[in-house]
């Protein structure tokens, strides 16, 4: 835009402010309105920012506005109009067109307006502006906050956002061409707001308690300030070269002088001792042209390595979409002396701001006082100044702000964040990338600052860094993170940066985690997973919907008791119609045609019971409804209405089902009314390194870090290193170095022997040629493997190219179903055809009868009818017994002539399903008999279990140890249909773990002495007593509650620990009937529900050893001083009178005791008979509570008494 096709009106504005003479500017008399007029006409400018265009072209800013504000400050309302104006014309160009245009005539007036902010921004830097700035704000800020008025705070903030807009101008790369250590615009900027003191005041905003209200600006002052800068290398500055770092300069200049002698021996070899016009023509063997004879190459024999098939063709122009983003972020070395102010300014910055700033940030991002996005600043201060620290004098108490596993959380849920939104927010993907990339920078370098206090001579930070990595590595999401970054990157939006920085982080963490395992020896952390849950229906919901009909005895035997409520309530004159609406407003049935859903309405709530309610309807209908008095007249009388009511309770009224019910009952069809739920189960496991390892073995993971590892020329030492760890880990220690026999690999490989190079990068070569001796190898063993060199592969790919092709096939964890032949897939359409017209019958199942193969499933055959287009859909095949859903009166009466028949079998219900006509499933014919009134509850339906007296009454391996857990949770579970799989399974599993051992639990007391006595003979006489205890102490606790849960043994001791381990004492409890953990969820072994007081009482009993009696009276006689020394005399004491105590007082709770012998012991001894490990688990209240209840606590052993159940927590700490 030239000046002289400025708007005339804004010339003549502009003409207004003023003229500069010399060095001295001239204000006009309207100066403070034409500004005033400038800022209205940015306010109204257009989209295309033509106002400030025009006034750019016009360098208003350069040639009025600044001269204005250094020479003209007294002049208080014209200098805030000024700055006012300056902020409006420096803010950035995103802000100004929202975003990046796409429209070329748009982009071109997006970088028209940059170019002139890039012209600010050389204007500025002067110290003559900022030293202006300077003054006003220190003025400003030495007002007390009572003395401040809001025009001050105003000024405050107007003149922050000026040198925020300032600092934020990018680059132009192009035009400055600086190289590093010269002294960019930048950083002529940096050393102005030096010189002019502006950075003491951004120290003193950042550090006062007063002024919190301007930490984000400040924060994000300081971010612009240093976004050029490595703060590694600002740490260093100063401080002369290190040897590292000169011999990290001379690797990479004989990586160059290498290549450069390299590409010298090439051009050598091209040239010849004599020129040829004649180059010469050849015939390439083995390489066929176009047609079928061999490649003829027109070139010399030095361009014979050269030669592609792609010479000469136009390279395939990649679309915009499908290109890999840029990098936007460039670090550059500064002048020295900005780096010295620089770093001087980080030093000042981390001992006297950095955890009060932060802190106060962090509070206003909580808090939501922040505006969008500014959590960015929040982490790039976290990665630079925690780094800063770790590269100069590392100090964990200059940043233990953000130095707590609340700040891991943060990164992390914003990191979560950023990824979702670029999963999501595709327009603006990349701008979640890069929010993405520093959130990731951040979680690298709290990792790095961890690590570093590893290695800190201070015990105390070495402990809170072991504090702070049990924390991280035992939750699941912080594991789970980096798996997730790599099978969600994509190139197109994140850079290779991001990348470098994900590997890198990965690395480290996983070197973390590895010398976290190994120091621990096992670690026990948390593991989620989703868990198909199935929601059973509610009983009463069917009578709601109408599914369950009543016949009229059934109503003539309901109605009594309704007539007699109604009659009360109709009399009721204080009976109210406005509690209950007879319609729904929200429904889209308008209120005139929802008569018939409220006769429904009133039929219910007769149905369920509920009198007052039905008639609070009927009158309420009456009031909206009036028309043909379908509920009743107005005058009707009370006993009128209670016949009305009975009407419509016995009227056969049409039900229409919504769309929630139709939904129901294709689900129950489909699922056998059971409605399957994703709940996720928090639960705890011991890590294994080596597993988690196992996650990374995916050809996503691989493939990003081939990308990266393709660029390892411009890759950092470090960078290599951290690819090949993690493939060296992948190859090497989980053994799937087939993984990596893919042919962009090998390619890449062969790229890197040719590299005149090679010499610098032995890692990789080494690991390249270990890669090509395991393929050759392999190679020879399986010639396919040449083609497997196409794909990229997973697990189950790589395990069978090393160990045969099929292995998989006929392991147990094959899911792939069989393949149909020709033979079978002509007997299906056979089957299918003869019986698809036949009623009364399940087609599939028929089919499933005939078919010869046995491994066939319902689904499967299914799933081919409709494959060979026999069907249309799977759904047009009804699952067995789905077709019948309410009971007929004929199958009513089947039922119950059936239970009164197999009533006093031990089976009842397994009788019923075996004989009954219409099959049904084990829930609905529960519900059924319990609806018919039958039985009263669920557990008369439980199997019976035959009581064996005397193990001379067992034939020989009749009753196994399976047989009788298939009992217990049969009887267990048998209103639970959904864990009827799971019962399957743990009963095969506990089957095959005790089969062999030639036991039978018909007689307990007779296997329970025997091994009872081996155990006492191996010393396990304490976990005996324990277990003895935990009976008893069940026994009791059923009695005194009157009800009962499973309870679990809990092993307190290591002594019974190991007795838990115990393959024979395992064997006892089986025995006894307790209950090993049914699934990963469960830890302990349990006493089932199901055993009664009086069985817990005789299975303890049966722990009892026959000698134990006669030991009790030597143990009870006191030994003579020389056997034993005092502290085994008390011991053994105690230990004496708890046995004997012990032994009574069984001996009365099962009935073998005589009460001569129960009254020996007296209270005093069995008070103090209790072993002191268990008394220090007693709860003295609940003592004196169950000495109250039994009255007669002298019968009870002490160890007996109810305990208080504490929950132990195994610290890590402890460890």
């Amino acid at each position: 835009v030239d000046l002289y096709m400025m708007n005339c009106e804004l010339l003549a504005t502009c003409s207004a402010l003023g003229y500069l003479e010399g060095d001295t500017y001239h204000k006009e008399p309207d100066c403070l309105e034409s500004v005033k007029d400038l800022i209205r006409y940015l306010r109204h400018e257009d989209e295309t920012r033509d106002v400030r265009q025009q006034l750019g072209a016009a360098q208003i800013l350069q040639s009025d506005l600044l001269p204005i504000l250094t020479q003209h400050r007294q002049d208080k309302p014209l200098f805030d109009a000024v700055i006012r104006l300056m902020v409006n014309l420096t803010q950035p160009a995103l802000l100004c067109f929202g975003s990046v245009p796409k429209e070329p005539s748009f982009w071109h007036h997006f970088l028209q307006v940059l170019t002139y902010l890039q012209a600010y921004k050389e204007a500025f830097a002067s110290e003559k502006a900022f030293g202006v700035l300077s003054e006003t704000l220190y003025e400003l800020l030495q007002l007390g906050w009572e003395e401040r008025q809001e025009e001050d705070n105003l000024l405050i903030e107007r003149i922050l956002l000026l040198v925020r807009n300032i600092l934020h101008v990018p680059a132009d790369l192009d035009q400055e061409k600086k190289i590093d250590d010269d002294a960019s615009v930048h950083d002529q900027l940096l050393w102005a707001i030096h010189l002019s003191g502006l950075d003491d005041l951004l120290l003193f905003l950042a550090s006062s308690p007063a002024e919190q209200q301007w930490s984000l600006h400040v924060l994000e002052i300081i971010s612009l300030m240093f976004r050029d800068q490595n703060p590694e290398q600002l740490a260093r500055v100063g401080q002369g070269r290190l040897a590292q770092e000169r011999s990290t300069d001379v690797a990479e200049l004989e990586v160059l002088r290498q290549r450069e002698m390299a590409e010298k021996k090439n051009r050598a070899l091209q040239r010849g001792n004599r020129h040829s016009r004649f180059g010469g023509s050849y015939i390439v063997q083995g390489l066929k042209s176009i047609g079928e004879r061999d490649l003829i190459f027109h070139k010399g024999l030095h361009n014979l390595q050269n030669y592609s098939t792609d010479l000469g063709k136009q390279p395939q122009r990649v679309p915009k979409r499908r290109q890999a983003a840029r990098e936007l972020s460039i670090q550059r070395r500064s002048a020295l002396n900005v780096r010295l102010f620089l770093r001087d300014f980080c030093s000042e910055f981390l001992e006297n701001c950095y955890n009060r700033l932060m802190g106060s940030v962090k509070d206003h991002l909580l808090r939501e006082k922040a505006q969008q996005h500014d959590e960015t600043y929040y982490m790039w201060a976290l990665a630079f100044f925690m780094a800063f620290n770790r590269a100069s004098s590392f100090q964990p108490a200059l940043v233990s702000e953000t130095l707590s596993v609340r700040t891991f959380h943060f990164i992390e849920q914003n990191l979560t964040k950023y990824y979702e939104m670029m999963l999501t927010d595709r327009k603006e993907a990349a701008s979640w990338a890069r929010r993405m990339h520093l959130a990731l920078k951040a979680y690298q370098e709290l990792l790095a600052t961890v690590n570093e206090m590893d290695m800190s001579p201070d015990e105390a930070v070495r402990e809170s860094s072991r504090i702070i990595k049990n924390n991280i590595f035992y939750v699941m999401e912080y594991r789970e993170l980096f798996l997730t970054l790599f099978r969600k990157f994509d190139e197109r939006c994140q850079p290779r940066s991001f990348l470098c920085d994900l590997v890198e982080t990965t690395h480290l963490f996983l070197k973390m985690l590895e010398r976290f395992c190994r120091s621990r020896g096992n670690m026990v952390v948390q593991s989620k997973r989703k868990k198909r849950k199935k929601k059973k229906k509610v009983l009463d919901q069917a009578i709601a919907s109408g599914n369950v009909p009543y016949n009229s005895r059934e109503l003539e035997a309901v109605w009594p008791a309704l007539a007699e409520q109604l009659q009360c309530y109709a009399q009721a004159s204080e009976l109210s119609t406005v509690s209950m609406v007879p319609f729904d407003a929200a429904s889209e049935v308008p209120v005139e045609e929802q008569r018939a859903e409220a006769m429904v309405r009133i039929q219910d709530c007769l149905l369920a019971g509920q009198a007052l309610e039905a008639l609070t309807l009927l009158r309420s209908a009456r009031e909206i409804w009036p028309e043909r008095d379908v509920f009743g007249s107005q005058d009707i009388s009370p006993e009128e209405e209670v016949q009305l009511l009975r009407q419509i309770l016995s009227a056969p009224l049409p039900r229409q089902k919504g769309p929630e019910e139709r939904g129901a009952e294709e689900e129950e069809e489909e699922e056998e009314e059971e409605e399957e739920l994703q709940v996720v189960q928090v639960s705890e496991k011991e890590f294994n390194f080596l597993d988690y390892l196992k996650r990374f073995a995916c050809s996503t993971v691989v493939r990003a870090y081939i990308l990266l590892l393709r660029s390892y020329r411009r890759n950092s030492a470090h960078t290599n290193h951290c690819i090949v760890k993690m493939l060296h880990r992948l190859a090497h220690d989980l053994r799937m170095e087939a993984l990596l026999f893919q042919l962009s690999v090998f390619c890449l490989f062969n790229r890197l022997f040719s590299d005149p190079a090679a010499g610098a990068y032995k890692e990789l070569v080494t690991f390249a040629k270990y890669i090509l001796g395991k393929f050759f190898a392999l190679a020879t063993v399986n010639p396919k493997a040449f083609v497997e060199l196409l794909f990229w592969k997973n697990t189950a790919v790589v395990r069978e190219m090393t160990e045969g092709y099929g292995s998989l096939d006929g392991g147990p964890a094959s899911r792939r179903a069989p393949t149909w032949s020709p033979e079978e897939e002509t007997r299906l359409r056979e089957l299918y055809l003869t019986h698809k017209d036949v009623e009364g019958q399940d087609v599939v199942e028929v089919i499933l009868a005939h078919l010869n193969s046995a491994s066939r499933t319902r689904k499967q055959v299914i799933h081919h009818l409709v494959h060979l287009g026999l069907a249309d859909s799977v759904k047009d095949f009804k699952r067995k017994g789905t077709h019948i859903v309410l009971w007929t009166e004929d199958q009513e009466l089947e039922l119950q002539r059936l239970f009164e028949e197999f009533q006093a079998s031990d089976d009842v219900l397994g009788n019923i399903m075996k004989t009954i006509t219409a099959k049904r499933s084990r829930a609905r014919i529960v519900d059924k008999l319990l609806a018919l009134g039958l039985v009263s509850e669920r557990r008369e339906l439980y199997k019976k279990r035959q009581k064996k007296l005397a193990p001379s009454s067992l034939p020989s391996g009749e009753e196994s140890l399976k047989d009788f857990f298939q009992d217990d949770l049969e009887e267990e579970n048998l209103p639970e249909e959904e864990s009827e799989e799971d019962e399957e399974k743990w009963e095969g599993s506990e089957a095959e773990q005790v089969q062999g051992s030639g036991s039978h639990f018909g007689a307990p007391e007779f296997s329970t002495k025997n091994l009872g006595q081996s155990l006492h003979q191996e010393g396990f006489s304490a976990p005996l007593l324990w277990l003895q205890n935990c009976l008893f102490r069940a026994a009791n606790d059923r009695e005194e509650d009157g009800c009962s849960q499973a309870v679990p043994l809990v092993p307190l001791t290591e002594e019974n620990e190991e007795a838990m381990e115990n393959k024979q004492f395992q064997l006892l409890l089986y025995k006894l009937g307790v209950r090993p953990p049914a699934s990963e969820q469960e830890t302990f072994w349990r006493i089932p529900a199901k055993l009664n007081p009086c069985h817990l009482r005789r299975m303890a009993a049966s722990l009892s050893q026959p000698e134990e009696e006669k030991e009790l009276q030597p143990e009870l006689e006191p030994k003579t001083p020389g056997e034993q020394g005092p502290s085994e005399e008390h011991g053994e004491g105690h230990r004496a009178q708890a046995l004997k105590a012990l032994w009574l007082a069984r001996k009365k709770k099962a009935g073998l005791a005589s009460s001569k012998e129960e009254e020996t012991p007296s209270r005093k001894e069995q008070l103090t008979a209790a072993p002191k490990k268990r008394q220090l688990l007693d709860s003295d209240e609940e003592q004196e509570e169950d000495e109250g209840k039994n009255g007669a606590p002298e019968l009870r052993a002490p160890g007996l008494q109810k305990k208080k159940r504490f929950q132990i927590e195994d610290e890590d700490e402890s460890d």
